[in-house]
């Protein structure tokens, strides 16, 4: 089977067919917000800029002009972090199942995590004074098992209440049978 790459929303659809019944299987994987990726960018630049400020201003003061130049590297790191900091948000998604719920991520290590709606005890919604700024909060799922807890980061405030309400509600009904 093919599967699409993700578009501006960060949302994956399944092509193709394969002649059995796994297409109606297949999760609707749901990407993250770009908000997210802007804001990790945007600490990313300030905080490793002022470093290299810093770094340029007390080297050239107290070493010599030509140590300045050391400043250069955490700008050298801000280059590298762009990039890794997309790829990371490419990774992450999540798919709501009828029995569970699917997270992805990782780029080098894949993590998929698989939290069946009936053992959930717990369902957060968070969100830092950072996050609210740029208008995003994260759903964590608590479980049983202190490993099978989970994060969905970066979500827009109205889709992870909509999530936790989801969530919520598929656990209970799930449990009330247990």
């Amino acid at each position: 089977m093919e599967t699409g790459s993700p578009d501006n929303t960060g949302t994956t659809g399944t092509t193709g067919t394969t002649g059995d019944d796994r297409e109606a299987d297949e999760p609707g994987w749901t990407g993250l917000p770009p908000g997210l990726l802007r804001m990790r960018r945007l600490l990313l630049v300030v905080w490793l800029g002022l470093l290299a400020v810093g770094l340029g201003l007390l080297l050239g003061l107290l070493v010599g002009p030509g140590w300045a130049a050391f400043s250069l590297l955490p700008l050298a790191v801000i280059a590298w972090g762009w990039v890794m900091l997309g790829r990371n948000w490419r990774s992450w998604r999540y798919a709501e199942r009828a029995d569970d719920l699917l997270i992805s991520r990782g780029v080098l290590w894949r993590e998929e995590t698989v939290v069946p709606y009936g053992r959930m005890q717990l369902v957060e919604v968070t969100s830092g004074p950072v996050e609210r700024h740029f208008g995003l909060a994260s759903v964590q799922l608590h479980t049983a098992a202190a490993a099978t807890d989970a994060t969905i980061p970066g979500l827009d405030p109205a889709e992870a209440e909509r999530l936790r309400d989801r969530l919520t509600e598929l656990g209970e009904a799930r449990s009330a049978g247990l």
